[in-house]
């Protein structure tokens, strides 16, 4: 009996175990609610990130746009500067053209003036010459011997003056004797070797005065220690003026 008491007590008593009451509520409204929530967020994540592009100004069409506006942009600047590189280069070959044509003219300029300049020289030096001397003596002038840049090569000038101011034309040939210096021994050459049959380069017609030009060639080996200018008026076989020159 007791021990029946002592059970009820502690089954309704102020120590029986406490009974929560919940209501209940079916599955498919659970479901519901989670489904609504995901729902909720995805779309407050959708327009958190809608809002972010707006914010930052960038959007998938306006990005398009943008980028079509670029290209344009640089197909322009393309398109400018290969106008820009034409006419560079269009504009550097005609400096390239002016610069070709003033080096020429500046050339020419300097020839004529050293030309002139030495006609002027000439002109003074045969007028020293013709006041005085023998009628119609033939006399050679101002003989250089200048070696060109290809071993064996040499360039002459001298000038050949008649003295007298009534003098007649002169007509005749020259030549030239050489003294060489070859393989140890010497060697003696002359230009032309046959006075019968003279090149034009040595034959001279001239009246008071002729300025003469040439070149001749060697052996490559060899070395002028002098040379003699003959001067022949006509078809005379024997010299009428010798002008020798030592080279040292």
């Amino acid at each position: 009996m007791r021990r029946t008491l002592k059970s009820i007590v502690r089954r309704f008593g102020i120590d029986a175990p406490h009974l929560a009451v919940r209501p209940h509520m079916p599955w498919y409204w659970r479901w519901s609610g989670v489904v609504a929530g995901g729902m909720l967020v995805a779309v407050v994540a959708w327009f958190t990130y809608d809002f972010g592009l707006e914010y930052a100004g960038f959007r998938q069409g306006e990005a398009v746009k943008l980028r079509a506006q670029l290209d344009e942009t640089v197909r322009q600047q393309q398109m400018k500067l290969a106008e820009l590189n034409a006419k560079t280069a269009a504009a550097e070959r005609q400096l390239q053209m002016e610069r070709a044509t003033f080096g020429d003219l500046a050339r020419q300029v300097k020839s004529l003036s050293q030309e002139n300049a030495g006609l002027k020289e000439d002109l003074a030096f045969f007028q020293s010459l013709t006041a005085t001397g023998k009628e119609g003596a033939v006399s050679v002038n101002r003989f250089r011997l200048l070696p060109e840049t290809v071993p064996g090569e040499y360039r002459y000038q001298l000038l050949l003056v008649q003295t007298g101011e009534r003098a007649k034309e002169f007509n005749g040939r020259l030549q030239f004797v050489l003294n060489l210096q070859q393989d140890g021994r010497k060697v003696v050459l002359m230009l032309p070797p046959d006075m019968k049959t003279v090149a034009r380069e040595y034959q001279v017609s001239f009246k008071l005065f002729q300025r003469i030009e040439g070149m001749f060639r060697i052996a490559p080996d060899a070395v002028v220690k002098g040379l003699q200018v003959r001067v022949f008026e006509g078809n005379s076989d024997s010299p009428k003026l010798t002008y020798n020159v030592t080279i040292s």
